[in-house]
């Protein structure tokens, strides 16, 4: 006999993704108020992490236990993968979460592949290559060219390249000749999200002279090269610039995370106080009513939670005795 179900106004919400490599998927999941850890373990809700599978419909356990993340190892590339939430409660009733669907993505890529795709004109493996930010770009080839030296003729797949490698040179030579600053890659990323993942700041602070977009939003996640700062590098220096040209500290993407927000799952302290210091909001919620603070307990981020505690408790009005 199936234990009984919770009912389902306390359904869980699905497993976060956190980070997806090509052969992993990290997944986090938070404690609802009766999955709180009171008294011995026995008392606790049991989480369990499902895979679904894809030709036989069914679905196998991956994890079991009390943990409040979990990594999926061993995945292959390039690959779509279905998990759902199990919580079972102390009296053996349980309730599943909805699905969340991911893809790991693709096996890394070396400087050989990318100097061939420079070579044969591949630019959707090009742009593959660069988006990673795994490959070094000024590796030369075996006559002593680099692909950015390769690629110079190549119209704004260039231009994305020179701003992402750094060389303000071949950037101003570009603009000369009309290379242009709206043009998007295959994932809608501008020259100004290439720049921010460089961290070039002379270049950054040279295109933002000459007009470029500092706010521009990718038509893939919804970021900004503000958001992919927080994700990526965490460059304070790169983040300030973007900020001072105008960059919105708090903006929104596809799934309701805003720059602070990545910057705290990714462990960027510095950067997490640069924006809290440059108004960006610690009370915003994402799409499944989660703040920054929680977020940063969830990860175990100690110093950012004390950070973000510190800061609330300032902001907090100051009670007024009465005589």
């Amino acid at each position: 006999m199936e234990p009984q179900k919770i009912m389902p106004s306390s359904r869980p919400h699905p497993p976060v993704l956190c980070k997806v490599t090509h052969h992993s998927i990290e997944l986090y999941w938070d404690l609802e108020k009766k999955a709180k850890r009171r008294g011995p373990q026995e008392q606790w809700c049991r989480f369990s992490i499902e895979e679904e599978d894809p030709k036989m419909h069914t679905y196998g356990i991956i994890y079991t236990g009390y943990a409040t993340k979990h990594v999926v190892e061993g995945l292959e590339p390039r690959t779509l993968y279905r998990f759902r939430l199990k919580v079972t409660s102390p009296s053996g009733e349980c309730e599943y979460s909805p699905l969340v669907s991911v893809s790991t993505t693709r096996e890394p890529i070396s400087s050989e592949h990318f100097h061939r795709a420079v070579s044969v004109n591949d630019e959707d493996l090009l742009v593959r290559i660069l988006q990673g930010g795994h490959v070094k770009v000024d590796v030369p080839n075996k006559f002593g060219f680099t692909a950015l030296m390769v690629a110079a003729q190549k119209g704004y797949i260039s231009l994305m390249l020179a701003c992402y490698a750094g060389h303000l040179d071949v950037v101003k030579y570009l603009r000369r000749h009309g290379a242009s600053w709206q043009a998007r890659d295959l994932g809608g990323c501008t020259a100004m999200h290439w720049a921010a993942d460089g961290g070039h700041c002379s270049v950054i602070e040279w295109m933002i002279e000459d007009g470029c977009e500092v706010d521009v939003v990718d038509t893939g996640s919804g970021w900004t090269p503000l958001m992919r700062v927080s994700a990526v590098s965490g460059n304070q220096r790169v983040a300030s610039l973007l900020i001072e040209a105008g960059a919105n500290v708090n903006v929104k993407d596809r799934n309701g995370k805003t720059p602070l927000m990545v910057a705290v799952l990714n462990n960027h302290e510095e950067l997490v106080q640069l924006l809290l210091d440059k108004g960006a909001d610690a009370s915003i919620k994402n799409e499944f009513g989660k703040g920054v603070l929680e977020m940063a307990r969830v990860f175990d981020r100690q110093s950012v939670v004390s950070l973000l505690e510190e800061r609330k408790k300032k902001q907090r009005p100051e009670k007024s005795s009465v005589c």
